[in-house]
């Protein structure tokens, strides 16, 4: 089995009931990630100390905080047709095949199962993606899983948020617009990483860029205290303001979903 097929193999694992995390940087013109400007980063920039170290330019294998990463050049561009598959939902990245259609490479990006949870391992996952895009060519990430595509500039716009220990969740969930006849519906793609449900808001009065705002902060909320919410609970930014949660089968994604009656 080739480097390719492991890796391949480790994606087609990571499902909500593992909690292997991967992504894919994507390169031009031949470019690749530099695996020594990489390390320097997290060391100077992010402040960690790498441990059980292996590797050599093009792959490599360590610890940050107890968690086992691994990096993987890739000198081929990523399948076609995952790119055009997650295309169709890059509201965010307007020209997106334009832009990835002549890549010419990848680096497969893993955070191995682990003990930490799945907050603290999506952070370290988004710190290493900024390693690699800050000290290379990078034109974007792809995280299948997700069904994300971001280009590198609004990716790294997320440093800081990173740097304070915040919650940039449009780099780990999918919000999901709709616009019907009926009104106007959001939903989330990517909670259940966190082991939370997805959360959907249906025909509602809100504009689209309003129910991105709202659920972006809702999702955001969730992940970072662990909150489960509940059939007949409310939920609001105020005291006064009370959104009536009902969980029922999903209309934009499988099984049940959280709704939102806003």
């Amino acid at each position: 089995m080739g480097l390719f097929d492991l890796f391949k193999k480790e994606q087609n694992k990571a499902k909500p009931e593992s909690n292997t995390l991967l992504a894919m940087p994507m390169f031009n013109d031949g470019d690749l990630c530099e695996i020594d400007k990489i390390k320097d980063n997290l060391k100077t920039f992010w402040n960690f100390e790498i441990t059980d170290y292996s590797g050599d330019k093009n792959v490599a294998v360590f610890k940050l905080n107890g968690e086992s990463v691994a990096i993987a050049n890739m000198d081929v561009p990523i399948p076609w047709g995952d790119i055009e598959g997650t295309a169709q939902y890059a509201y965010n990245w307007p020209n997106v095949l334009e832009s990835l259609k002549d890549h010419t490479g990848h680096a497969i990006v893993t955070i191995m199962d682990g003990q930490k949870g799945p907050l603290e391992r999506f952070k370290l996952l988004s710190k290493v993606l900024c390693a690699i895009l800050m000290t290379s060519n990078s034109i974007g990430v792809y995280q299948g899983s997700q069904s994300l595509l971001i280009p590198s500039e609004q990716y790294l716009k997320n440093i800081e948020e990173l740097k304070r220990d915040g919650t940039p969740v449009f780099l780990w969930v999918y919000i999901g617009l709709k616009k019907f006849k009926t009104g106007n519906s959001a939903y989330t793609y990517g909670l259940k990483y966190f082991q939370k449900q997805e959360i959907e808001i249906i025909d509602s009065t809100l504009s689209l860029e309003d129910l991105l705002e709202f659920l972006g902060n809702i999702a955001s909320y969730v992940i970072a205290n662990d909150v489960t919410l509940k059939n007949g609970q409310t939920v609001g930014y105020t005291s006064d303001q009370k959104i009536n949660i009902t969980i029922s089968k999903a209309q934009f994604v499988e099984g049940q979903s959280i709704k939102l009656d806003i």
